[in-house]
C-alpha cells in the first residue's frame, strides 16, 4: 500500500482583497506518495508556482487544506514545526542565478541551511558534508571558494539543488528546474535528479511547462488550467489516454521528432467555454482507477462513452 506523504484538499490561493482579490488557485486536489515524482504542468500563470509556494510556506492560502505526512501544514504554526517543516521539505528554484546570493561564496550558500538548524556536531563535519554534496552534484571542492556569477546556469543549478538537498530533506519541491538551462544540461540536471531519488529515497513536486520532460521524469502528472488541476493520472495513462479538452490540446503541441509526422499533426485549441457549469458544477472524479478529471455530470457520462 503505497503511504500519501502530501495531500492537497480544496486548495484556494489568492491575492489582495475586496474588488481587487484575485484567486490564483481554486478547488486543487491532489496527493503526493512517499518516493514517487509527481508532476504539476500547465502554461505559464496556471498557478503551478503557486501552489509549490504554498506547501513550502511562502504562500498564505486562503482555504483548503495542505497536510503533510497526515498533518495540517498550511495556516499557524509553532516556531519549532516551521523550523521542522523548512528540514523536511525544500524547493529547487526556477531561476539559479536570481535564487544565489551573488555575495556569498558556494561553501556559505550551501551551508545555510545547516547553520541555520545546526546540523553538523564541529566545523569539520561541516566541511565534510558541504564537500561530499558539491561532489555529488558533479562541481569540485576547490569551486567552494568562489562566486555565483563565476558558473555557468547548469552549475549554478546544480549548487541549487546541493543546496537543497544537503539538509537531507524528504521532500523537494523543483520549479521549473530546468527551462533556464540549454538542452544538453537538461538532461544532466534531470538524471541528477532521479540518481538522488534512488539513492535517497526522495520525494519530488516537479513543476513544468513542457510536457516532453515531465514524461521522461514523472510517475503521476497534474494538469492544471488558470488554477483548476483538470486532470491526475499516471505519466502513460495521461498520454495514452488523455480525457480532458485542455490536456488533450497540450499533448498535440508536443513536438514530434520524425519532421513527415510533425507536418502531419493536428493541433487542437482548447476552447474553455465549451464547458457550461452554470447548473451542473463540476467536481474532481475518478473516471477510471487512478485517472481523475475534473467535470460534470453531463460530461462524466460523454468521457465514459468516449473510453
Amino acid at each position: 500500500m503505497t503511504e500519501k506523504l502530501v495531500e492537497v484538499k480544496d486548495l484556494e490561493i489568492s491575492f489582495g482583497e475586496g474588488s481587487k482579490k484575485f484567486v490564483a488557485v481554486k478547488n486543487a486536489n491532489f496527493f503526493i506518495n512517499k518516493g514517487e515524482t509527481f508532476s504539476l504542468v500547465g502554461e505559464s500563470g496556471s498557478g503551478k508556482t503557486t501552489i509549490g509556494r504554498a506547501i513550502i510556506g511562502l504562500n498564505d492560502t486562503s482555504g483548503g487544506d495542505i497536510l503533510y505526512e497526515g498533518k495540517k501544514i498550511n495556516g499557524k504554526k509553532s516556531k519549532e514545526e516551521s523550523a521542522e517543516l523548512i528540514r523536511k521539505i525544500q524547493m529547487i528554484f526556477q531561476d539559479p542565478a536570481a535564487s544565489l546570493n551573488e555575495r556569498a561564496t558556494i561553501d556559505y550558500i550551501i551551508s545555510e541551511g545547516l547553520y541555520n538548524f545546526k546540523l553538523f556536531k564541529d566545523e569539520e563535519e561541516r566541511q565534510a558534508k558541504v564537500k561530499e554534496i558539491i561532489t555529488e552534484v558533479g562541481l569540485l571542492a576547490e569551486h567552494l571558494t568562489r562566486y555565483p556569477h563565476e558558473f555557468s546556469g547548469g552549475q549554478r543549478q546544480r549548487i541549487g539543488i546541493a543546496r537543497a538537498l544537503v539538509m537531507k530533506p524528504d521532500f523537494v519541491i523543483a520549479d521549473e528546474p530546468i527551462s533556464a538551462l540549454d538542452v544538453s544540461v537538461r538532461a544532466q540536471v534531470l538524471n541528477l535528479l532521479k540518481k538522488f531519488q534512488r539513492e535517497l529515497g526522495l520525494t519530488y513536486l516537479f513543476i513544468a511547462h513542457d510536457l516532453s520532460v515531465v514524461r521522461f521524469i514523472s510517475d503521476r502528472i497534474a494538469v492544471i488550467y488558470k488554477g483548476v488541476i483538470v486532470e491526475v493520472a499516471e505519466t502513460e495513462e495521461l498520454f495514452n489516454n488523455p480525457i480532458h479538452p485542455y490536456t488533450q490540446s497540450l499533448l498535440s503541441a508536443v513536438p514530434i521528432p520524425d519532421p513527415l509526422l510533425e507536418r502531419q499533426k493536428v493541433l487542437k485549441v482548447y476552447n474553455p467555454d465549451q464547458h457550461d457549469y452554470s447548473v451542473d458544477k463540476p467536481t474532481m472524479v475518478e473516471i477510471r482507477p487512478g485517472h481523475f478529471v475534473w467535470a460534470n455530470q453531463a460530461e462524466i457520462a460523454r468521457y465514459k462513452k468516449e473510453l
